[in-house]
């Protein structure tokens, strides 16, 4: 079977809720993303792209009507070129990358742009539709920005309720404490900063026409775990999950562009990273948090490697709990865990996350000349998916 390589990484930065890209449509988001990444590629000729796959979690907006194929328009890219979406919630943009390295290494295309957006300050309420036209009663508007909405009464209540309080039983059944959760919190900012002050992010993230924003939003390197120690838990009284130690709500898109061996040649660009393994996991809907552990055992596996060859792991941190109880089960070295920030600093649009991963993974595995990395990421509804990229540069430092 023919290989798939990752070529190019690109993103916008990440904006609050409310912040610096809420003026920003989601489709113009994702134009930029794609727009960023073919530049990094300046000899490819985009006539050759032969798919676009681009993940988003809501659809209910501005991003609704494919909004693959609304990013190829508005990036000007040839109307040959096709494009579709696709929705795996918080593992959207890495579904994409999958199904993308799949379609390589089925030959049914040899160029093929992945990534994911998400603008949830934009994200719209919705309305039920009524079973028949003027009723009586009152209708509620639902927000689409998160979790569920609009919940069929047949699903067990157990399954339904919110992403945090799914999280704060996951502390409960891994006993990790508030204190570890807020220290980690503190980490992840602290890291975050470091690397965007060290350059490390120059290559990677692409400004917004229109935005002022020049580097994630939500990186706060002034955080200590004494002022997170003094938020409200936000889900249950007396909880350990707060607003300090959980990703906040973003906006933002990411884009990659992976191909075939035989590419390197005609686009003048050597890969970055091969895509070596991928896994899948679902289990009950509330413990989503923990399905990272298989996703990336099974991913691992099919890239014939164990985690004792793996020296970087991009693991999204929808929530300092799940995250650390990942890690724990994993028995890894925390120190090899987003080395350059993760989502409670750098921000989780949902859509976009996957993407922003793998890419940052790949850059770091040349960066620190590792060989094997692994990206992955939770789904609300019990699912989580991984990835497993090897380091094709000419130096590592592992064997």
């Amino acid at each position: 079977m023919i290989g798939a390589y990752l070529y190019a990484a690109a993103r916008t930065p990440f904006g609050r809720f409310g912040g610096a890209l809420a003026g920003v449509r989601p489709d113009d988001l994702a134009a930029t993303a794609v727009s960023g990444v073919l530049a990094k590629v300046p000899h490819l000729d985009p006539e050759t792209v032969g798919e676009v796959v681009f993940g988003n979690a809501n659809g209910a907006g501005e991003e609704n009507r494919n909004v693959g194929r609304m990013a190829v328009l508005l990036a000007g890219l040839p109307t040959s070129v096709p494009a579709t979406t696709v929705n795996r919630l918080c593992g959207s943009s890495l579904d994409a990358a999958m199904i993308g390295s799949r379609t390589v290494e089925s030959g049914d295309a040899d160029l093929v742009v992945v990534g994911g957006v998400e603008s949830m300050t934009r994200a719209p309420w919705v309305l039920p539709k009524p079973s028949r036209a003027y009723p009586a009663g009152d209708a509620a508007a639902v927000s689409t920005t998160l979790g569920w909405r609009l919940v069929n009464p047949k699903m067990p209540a157990e399954w339904t309720v919110s992403l945090g309080e799914c999280n704060e039983m996951l502390a409960d059944r891994f006993m990790i404490s508030r204190e570890r959760q807020d220290a980690f919190a503190v980490r992840s900012h602290r890291n975050a900063d470091i690397a965007w002050t060290g350059g490390f992010y120059d290559d990677l993230v692409v400004g917004v026409p229109g935005a002022d924003l020049r580097r994630d939003e939500g990186i706060r390197p002034e955080s200590t775990t004494e002022k997170l120690s003094g938020l409200t838990p936000s889900f249950r009284p007396g909880g350990t999950i707060t607003a300090g130690n959980a990703s906040p709500l973003n906006d933002g898109a990411s884009a990659l562009l992976l191909g075939s061996a035989d590419v390197s040649d005609r686009i003048k660009a050597a890969p970055l990273a091969r895509i070596a393994g991928r896994g899948t996991h679902a289990l009950d809907p509330q413990a989503f948090g923990f399905a990272p552990v298989e996703a990336a055992n099974k991913a691992l596996d099919r890239a014939g490697i164990r985690w004792d060859d793996v020296g970087a792991v991009e693991l999204n941190e929808a929530f300092a709990v799940q995250t650390l109880a990942c890690i724990d089960t994993w028995k890894i070295d925390p120190d090899i865990v987003n080395t350059w920030g993760g989502a409670i600093a750098i921000g989780h649009p949902l859509g976009a996350s996957g993407a922003r991963i793998l890419g940052t993974l790949a850059h770091r595995l040349v960066r620190d000349r590792l060989r094997w990395g692994v990206a992955a990421i939770c789904i609300g509804v019990g699912q989580a998916l991984a990835v497993v990229l090897e380091n094709v540069s000419s130096e590592t430092e592992q064997p």
